[in-house]
């Protein structure tokens, strides 16, 4: 199996030029977000990531934009303010991959509830969080909506008696005394919005943006950073006065490997479990069920694209040892549904999709992970053996603050080179966010002007799918004279992949499978269709007969690499 001139390509625009005056390592949310933002200013930028873009901690999320009404307990009000005013603002800019999402709090008593107090400080001392009821949860809840007025982008809670509750959601258990709803936002799909952030840089960056995937930081010396493509193993040196570590869960082995080392990490890893089953579907009532299982943790049941993604755990993880969904974990997420839904029938047999990953927080000591901050923090020092040369390390970010964080790295970077910030990303329309139509009117005026004989229905699916940007899918499904419908997936076609293969810095089946799409996510990538999507994108990614068939066996591998069943047995034995 050998390399293709289309992989090389992309790793040629950093070999040619091995010089920036900023590099970012790491390709997730955070690094791509600080990439776009500095393009923007106008910075000679270039980012790498050891493996596909977005695909380490960042594809491991709960699928949520919230402000963290949970963190309230900590006391955080700075990042619920933050985390909320990011929010309303994505609600706006990215409305393609951002909506609305109303949530659900089951809740069993009046003084003593499901759900942990909102309010950290209400608790003097530690251990594990006492149960709250209806009370504490309506102050948290009032509060949290009070960090929304500025924006005015979701609706106010609302607070629901048991017979009330019952009549909303007639599945819930019968001991529910209240239920408090309020909204938050959806992630319909995380890996393409960072796809589109990726490419707002880009075309920003006009030639001084640059980013490849699938190379990694793996030395220094005399002040040039040591970069290895993974598909060839060839190194080569890279110099930039100011590097930026956007590792996420491996910032720590990164700094290592390219500077000293450091102790800034202390990541838990979370799991999930996507279901295929209508009834736990109809019974979600379309929202998410949001609250307290028995042992303390917060938990969540979320209807998305068809099935029901289950989550999360909070466990304590080894950087050194894969992330996978071990059973005792489906064990606990089984019961969690049963506690809440228990006339609902489930099993693993349903289980069409799991991932894990490892949150990017920082080092905590005894603390249990529920209480570790989520806040982020940046971290300077200077590369080793090259005082001129800056490393600004990112300390924590999520999703929902991505923005922020990247503005902060930003501002940082700037200002060590001198420069003036030109504009702020705040408010900014991501990708194929860009003039997306806000209302039903409009929506089918969008249809009617970009339907080009596709039909109206295929023309709606790519709008749904990538936002405005699918003008770009529909001019190029419409020059591909061999568009065809996948016989395995009807809704894609093999123009809509070559076009993803072509423009999206595809390297491996499994970056298509797991990030480009929701294949792997809804159970559908299995040897068929992921042969016949190979056998599609074959053309453009020059891959001879033997790539295909090796593809094929990788990428279905990677669908089950959270599986235990097809990675290596896990430490943890149960959730604690």
């Amino acid at each position: 199996m050998t390399n293709t001139n289309a992989e090389n390509a992309t790793a040629h625009s950093l070999t040619a030029r091995p010089t920036a005056e900023v590099l970012i390592i790491g390709g997730g949310i955070n690094g791509l977000a600080t990439f776009r933002d500095l393009a923007l200013q106008g910075v000679d930028v270039a980012l790498v990531e050891k493996s596909d873009f977005v695909s380490g901690a960042s594809a491991a999320s709960s699928h949520m934009i919230h402000g963290g009404v949970r963190y309230l307990e900590n006391g955080e009000f700075r990042l619920v303010h933050e985390a909320v005013t990011e929010r309303n603002a994505l609600l706006q800019t990215a409305p393609h991959y951002v909506r609305p999402l109303q949530t659900t709090i089951p809740i069993f008593s009046t003084f003593s509830g499901i759900l942990a107090a909102p309010f950290r400080f209400l608790r003097h001392g530690s251990g594990k969080p006492s149960e709250r009821g209806a009370a504490l949860i309506k102050i948290g809840l009032v509060i949290y909506d009070s960090f929304s007025r500025g924006g005015g982008r979701v609706r106010r809670h609302t607070f629901h008696g048991k017979q009330r509750s019952l009549e909303i959601l007639p599945d819930l258990n019968r001991g529910v005394k209240y239920t408090a709803s309020y909204w938050d936002a959806s992630l319909q799909d995380p890996e393409r919005l960072a796809i589109d952030v990726l490419r707002d840089g880009l075309s920003a960056g006009a030639g001084n943006a640059r980013a490849v995937n699938y190379t990694s930081a793996v030395g220094a010396h005399d002040g040039k950073i040591i970069l290895r493509d993974e598909r060839t193993g060839a190194e080569y040196d890279f110099t930039a006065p100011v590097v930026i570590n956007a590792a996420g869960p491996w910032t720590d082995l990164t700094n290592t490997a390219i500077n000293e080392s450091t102790h800034y990490m202390g990541g838990t890893k979370g799991s999930h479990i996507v279901l295929d089953n209508p009834e736990l579907l109809a019974a979600t009532g379309g929202r998410e069920l949001f609250f307290e299982h028995k042992d303390g943790r917060i938990v969540l049941i979320y209807p998305l694209k068809g099935r029901v993604l289950v989550g999360t755990s909070d466990l304590e993880h080894d950087m050194s040892q894969p992330a996978i969904c071990t059973e005792a974990e489906v064990d606990y997420f089984l019961d969690l549904i049963g506690h809440v839904l228990p006339d609902v029938e489930v099993d693993r047999s349903q289980i069409v999709y799991r991932f894990s990953g490892v949150r990017p927080l920082p080092g905590h000591g005894d603390m249990a992970p529920g209480f570790v901050s989520r806040d982020y923090r940046i971290e300077e020092s200077a590369l080793s053996g090259a005082p001129a040369v800056s490393v600004f390390s990112l300390v924590g970010g999520k999703w929902t603050t991505f923005r922020a964080s990247a503005e902060s790295l930003t501002n940082r970077a700037l200002a060590s080179l001198g420069r003036d910030r030109r504009r702020s990303t705040l408010g900014l329309a991501i990708g194929g966010g860009a003039g997306y139509p806000a209302t039903a009117r409009a929506r089918q005026q969008w249809i009617t002007a970009h339907d080009v004989g596709m039909g109206r229905a295929r023309t709606a699916a790519l709008l749904e799918r990538y936002g405005t940007v699918a003008s770009d899918f529909i001019a190029a499904i419409d020059a591909d004279a061999d568009d065809a419908q996948l016989a395995t997936l009807p809704e894609y076609s093999t123009g809509e992949l070559r076009h993803i293969a072509r423009t999206e810095h595809v390297v491996h089946l499994a970056d298509i499978l797991l990030r480009r799409t929701s294949v792997a996510f809804v159970g559908d990538a299995d040897e068929a269709s992921a042969a016949e999507i190979a056998v599609a994108v074959a053309p453009v990614l020059e891959w001879d007969a033997e790539r295909i068939e090796a593809e094929v066996s990788l990428g279905v591998a990677a669908v089950h690499a959270a599986d235990p069943a097809a990675a290596p047995a896990a430490s943890e034995s149960a959730i604690a």
